[in-house]
């Protein structure tokens, strides 16, 4: 066990230390703020604060961890091996920065509270960050900081035992719009009609008719070919529908019809299913309500997966909405144009909320690239 002094404990201190330490190591760890039986202790152990004890592994704090609230915090980023850190620390410390508190501050998305300049959308920008101003966006750095920072621990204590992490996929689908054609309804097919027409569209204008007139399959329903590969896989795969309105008109289509739940209830037979929550419902919390109860009756079992509208994180309300739903796990933290790691860590954490310094149930699942991303690469 790796025993963990710290003169004083405090909720971030625990959050990030687990996270670091447990989730991403998978090291066994324990704290202690008592000096006699820190030194007392065998096996390995850190200490983390402004002075080191004796004979342990050292990492010098930079103060964060031990403040309350957020302000605007100077940082000045410079390389470390083959990637890049901030907070830096004196030569006192066994490493460089401040490690934890360099986590923390990408992980519980502080800079998203601070004053920014937002996209059309409401949202916190790719060019607004840390990670992309400073060229690390693209890294993991908190799971390569961590896996550097076992290097140098076993350096400290060789006796120690590093270990094995296996990779795990997890494939999402965004089935907002499960059909091109289909279940539109008249009025919506009509003004499909039109739209393709106006533009010269008239391949898609046939293959609308001989969708509707039953011909041929929505060139959308792929289900059965995504589905098929599960029987011979280990891998996760998450779909999410679309219970409530879409944002543009010509995506909509009226999920309370048969086919559609059908499909929805076809798919929970075989893998997870997720919720895709309408733009609608950001601002009004009962339609989330409504909207997470329609899945939860479709599929008979409760929602644990869910994704906000392109994207739309706006912290901390959107997830304290989750939290309040009792939502288990979110798979909205990316940027949606931009492809990188927006929290700096690929290994799923827990939403931390800066406003009431509390460490919440939801689960965030970091995404690399949306295919809007990876289309502009």
């Amino acid at each position: 066990m790796l025993l963990i002094y710290l003169n004083k404990t405090t909720s971030r201190t625990d959050y990030i230390f687990k996270h670091i330490c447990s989730r991403i190591l998978e090291l066994e760890i324990g704290f202690t703020s008592s000096v006699e039986a820190f030194v007392a202790h065998a096996g390995p152990k850190l200490s983390y604060g402004k002075q080191a004890l004796a004979g342990e592994f050292f990492v010098k704090s930079h103060g964060l961890l031990f403040d309350q609230g957020f302000e605007d915090v100077p940082i000045q980023v410079r390389p470390w091996r083959s990637t890049s850190c901030f907070f830096a620390v004196d030569q006192k410390s066994n490493l460089p920065f401040d490690i934890f508190s360099a986590a923390f501050f990408l992980m519980s998305r502080y800079e998203e509270y601070l004053p920014h300049m937002q996209d059309a959308q409401g949202r916190f920008p790719a060019t607004a960050s840390l990670g992309y101003r400073e060229g690390f966006l693209r890294q993991p750095v908190v799971d390569i900081w961590a896996h550097y920072f076992m290097e140098e621990l076993i350096k400290v204590f060789p006796g120690m035992e590093r270990p094995g992490r296996r990779l795990h996929i997890h494939n999402l689908v965004d089935a907002s719009v499960p059909f091109a054609f289909a279940q539109r309804g008249w009025f919506r097919s009509a003004v499909g009609y039109l739209h393709d027409l106006f533009r010269l569209r008239l391949v898609s204008v046939f293959n609308r008719l001989r969708v509707n007139l039953h011909l041929i399959a929505d060139p959308f329903d792929t289900f059965d070919y995504i589905l098929e590969p599960l029987q011979n896989s280990r891998s996760k795969l998450t779909v999410f529908f679309l219970l409530g309105e879409a944002e543009r008109f010509k995506d909509s289509y009226n999920s309370r019809r048969k086919r559609f739940q059908r499909l929805v209830k076809y798919v929970a037979d075989y893998t997870r299913v997720g919720l895709v929550f309408s733009l609608e419902s950001l601002q009004q919390p009962e339609k989330m309500t409504d909207e997470k109860r329609r899945l939860e009756e479709l599929v008979l079992r409760e929602l644990q997966y869910s994704n906000l509208p392109d994207y739309r994180v706006i912290l901390p309300d959107g997830y304290r909405q989750l939290v309040e739903l009792e939502v288990e796990r979110d798979f909205s933290m990316t940027y949606p144009d931009e492809v990188g790691f927006r929290a700096g860590t690929c290994t799923p954490f827990l939403f931390y909320d800066l406003d009431y310094e509390i460490t919440s149930p939801l689960e965030i699942h970091p995404i690399a690239a949306t295919t809007v991303a990876l289309q502009r690469l």
